[in-house]
C-alpha cells in the first residue's frame, strides 16, 4: 500500500511496562534461569468459592446472552446501593455504567469528557494509563509531582500552580499504584475545593479502595459539590481476585453515563451476563476473603518493607494501601531502568522502573508483594546479593 496503513494518533498511545517485563522474563526462563517476579500487580489468591458458584449457576442457567450496554440493572441497583453506602451520597442506578474491567471507564470517560487542546492534571508517577490516554485524544497530559516527604501524595500548591483556563480535568488515584500513597482526608477536601472553584471535572481511580491497612477509605465524591463533577472508577478485580472475569464499573452523572453507555455500545457491547451476576455475589455476599487477603497483604508489605530496608543503599517508606512498595534506590548510583534492568538479568528479580510511572519516577523502583512471603524473601536475598556487586 502507498498510503501509511496505521493511524497517526497510535504513536500517541503508550503501555503497560509490567507486561513487557514479564515477556523478558518469561524469555529467560526459558532459558533455564530462575526469575523471582516481582512485577505484576494481581492477586495471587483465588476467586472466592461463593463468587465462582454464583458465576458456573448463572452460565448453567443460560444467563450468557447479550445484556444491556450499561449494564445488567439488578448489578447497577447492587453498585449503586454499594457506592452510596460506602461514600455516604445518594447514587442512582442511572448513574452506574459497568464494564468488562475497570479500565475502560477510564478510557471511556476520557473519550466521552475531553477534547483535543484541554489539559488533564494527573499524580506522576501513576499508572502509566492515564498519561496515555489523556495524550491519545489530543489533550495536554500535566504531570503533578507525587512526592515521597508527603507520603507519596502531591502538594496541593503544586496541583493549583498547574491549571490554566485548558484545565478540564483532575485525575486521582488513592490508593495509589505504584507508590501505595493514600491521599489524606483533609487533602481531599482541599483538592475538591479546587475544582468546584476552578469547575474542574474529578477522575477518581478507586479501585483498590478496600486494599488499605488501617483507618478508612474517603473519597472526593463525599465533599460538598463534588457528586455532579466526580468519575469514580471502581471494579471487581483486586478485592475479589476477578481480575480475568473482567467486571468494572463507574460513577458519574446521569449525562455522562449516557455517553459512556453509548461508547460500550460501540465497542464492547456489554459485560458479560454471568460475570455481572458473579459480582452482584462478591458485593451481597460473605467478606471474609476480602478481609484475609487483605491481612495477608498487611503481613507481606511488613516482610518487604523491613526487608528492603535492611539492603545498604536502598530506603523504603510504608505503604498505606494497594500491595505496591516503592523504594527509593538513588543512593545506588543507577537510574532507575538501569537498575531494573540489571536486577532482572543479572539478580533474577523482576521489577519495574519507577520512569514506567512518569518522569517523577525516576529514582525508584515498583516491587510487588501480591506474591507469597517465601517468594518475597527469595527476591530480597537475590537484590541484596545483586547490589554487593556493585
Amino acid at each position: 500500500m502507498k498510503k501509511e496503513m496505521i493511524a497517526k494518533r497510535m504513536s500517541r498511545i503508550g503501555t503497560e511496562t509490567a507486561f513487557e517485563v514479564l515477556a523478558k522474563a518469561k524469555a529467560l526462563e526459558r532459558e533455564g534461569k530462575e526469575i523471582v517476579h516481582l512485577q505484576i500487580g494481581e492477586p495471587d489468591f483465588d476467586t472466592p468459592e461463593n463468587i465462582k458458584e454464583a458465576g458456573i449457576k448463572a452460565i448453567r442457567e443460560n444467563k450468557t446472552h447479550y445484556g444491556p450496554s450499561a449494564g445488567l440493572w439488578e448489578a447497577r441497583e447492587c453498585f449503586a446501593k454499594y457506592i452510596s453506602k460506602t461514600r455516604n451520597i445518594s447514587v442512582d442506578p442511572e448513574e452506574v455504567v459497568v464494564t468488562p474491567g475497570g479500565k475502560p471507564i477510564l478510557f471511556f470517560s476520557i473519550l466521552a469528557c475531553i477534547d483535543e487542546g484541554d489539559e488533564v492534571l494527573y499524580p506522576n508517577p501513576a499508572y502509566p494509563i492515564y498519561e496515555s490516554m489523556i495524550n491519545f485524544v489530543g489533550a495536554k497530559a500535566v504531570p503533578i509531582p507525587i512526592k515521597e516527604e508527603k507520603g507519596f501524595v502531591f502538594d496541593i500548591k503544586d496541583l493549583e500552580e498547574r491549571i490554566t483556563k485548558k484545565t478540564k480535568m483532575i485525575v486521582l488515584n488513592s490508593p495509589a499504584n505504584p507508590t501505595g500513597g493514600v491521599i489524606p482526608k483533609e487533602d481531599l477536601e482541599e483538592i475538591a475545593k479546587v475544582a468546584v472553584t476552578n469547575d474542574l471535572l474529578v477522575l477518581s481511580d478507586e479501585i483498590y479502595s478496600r486494599i488499605i491497612y488501617g483507618g478508612e477509605h474517603h473519597s472526593i465524591v463525599s465533599f460538598p459539590g463534588m457528586k455532579e463533577r466526580t468519575i469514580i472508577l471502581e471494579g471487581h478485580s483486586k478485592t475479589y481476585a476477578m481480575t480475568g472475569w473482567r467486571l468494572g464499573y463507574g460513577v458519574m452523572n446521569k449525562g455522562i453515563a449516557e455517553k459512556v453507555t453509548k461508547l460500550m455500545t460501540n465497542s464492547n457491547s456489554c459485560t458479560a451476563t454471568f460475570t455481572q451476576i458473579a459480582g452482584i455475589e462478591a458485593i451481597n455476599g460473605p467478606q471474609d476473603a476480602v478481609n484475609k487477603m487483605v491481612a495477608e497483604f498487611k503481613k507481606r508489605r511488613d516482610v518487604i518493607v523491613e526487608g528492603l530496608n535492611k539492603i545498604p543503599r536502598i530506603s523504603c517508606r510504608n505503604p498505606l494501601g494497594a500491595f505496591y512498595v516503592f523504594p527509593n534506590i538513588t543512593q545506588t548510583g543507577k537510574k532507575s531502568q538501569e537498575l531494573a534492568d540489571y536486577l532482572l538479568n543479572e539478580a533474577g528479580v523482576a521489577v519495574l522502573s519507577g520512569t514506567s510511572f512518569g518522569e517523577y519516577g525516576e529514582g525508584y523502583i515498583r516491587l510487588s508483594y501480591a506474591t507469597s512471603i517465601e517468594n518475597i524473601k527469595k527476591g530480597l536475598e537475590k537484590i541484596e546479593a545483586g547490589l554487593s556487586k556493585l
